[in-house]
């Protein structure tokens, strides 16, 4: 009579554990695949060719950026764009003045101003100023002023000061606003917000959806994972017990 209660407590254990296995699997699926087509609905995935924008992102690497309009970036975000007057490429740099700001450099410090204060930027490439060639721009309403950080390697703002914008693009440029690197696996990370700009008015711009995601799918493969283990374990646990 006990053998036969044993084997009966036994067989609905494994049934339940069977069960919250596959509940596991399951929804452990759902996260996963649900987390990829999150990230493909907000992200578009972009190789940035040369090093303009070293050593914040180094060429040939990989990044992702959130599909946002024109008017929702920042001073400090790092923008992919397109323009006819700069070319028929995506080109990926740093806003550093939008409409109405005067953006000159350099300081005897060798800083870059923005209505006359000096902006700290330590993401730039080396430890001299912050152009080698001296600048100064009003940037028109409506339209963004951009820099590379590798400020000696970039054909930016400063080469299209004589334009009519004076070197600006207009926000409906932008395609979208990069928010992490992607690859090389070394690299991987969220783009941060540089605290220098958070005190001008409109501040920085909110970080996008990509730890929501990378937790959702992180999630999602523990569940399946952990689902997928059960069955090799409980056979393994009734041998044993046989």
């Amino acid at each position: 009579m006990s053998s036969t209660t044993e084997h009966r407590t036994d067989g609905r254990g494994r049934t339940l554990g069977s069960t919250l296995s596959g509940l596991a699997v399951a929804l452990g699926c759902v996260a996963f695949l649900g987390g990829f087509v999150w990230a493909a609905l907000s992200y578009r995935p972009y190789t940035v060719p040369t090093d303009s924008m070293s050593p914040t992102i180094a060429p040939g690497a990989r990044v992702l950026a959130q599909k946002v309009a024109g008017s929702e970036i920042r001073r400090g975000d790092v923008v992919v764009f397109k323009d006819s007057v700069w070319g028929d490429v995506p080109m990926v740099k740093r806003v550093v003045g939008v409409g109405g700001d005067k953006v000159a450099c350099c300081t005897k410090q060798g800083r870059l101003t923005i209505n006359g204060k000096p902006v700290e930027e330590p993401y730039l490439q080396g430890s001299g100023p912050a152009s080698p060639i001296g600048f100064k721009a009003k940037v028109p309403a409506g339209q963004l002023f951009l820099l590379g950080d590798h400020r000696s390697d970039s054909m930016d703002s400063r080469v299209h000061l004589t334009d009519g914008d004076h070197g600006s693009v207009p926000r409906s440029a932008v395609q979208a606003r990069v928010d992490a690197r992607a690859w090389p696996l070394g690299s991987v990370g969220v783009m941060q917000r540089p605290a220098a700009f958070s005190a001008f008015p409109g501040g920085t711009s909110q970080p996008g959806p990509i730890a929501p995601i990378t937790i959702t799918v992180v999630a999602g493969a523990v569940l399946i994972l952990a689902g997928a283990a059960y069955g090799p374990i409980a056979r393994r646990g009734a041998r044993g017990r046989a």
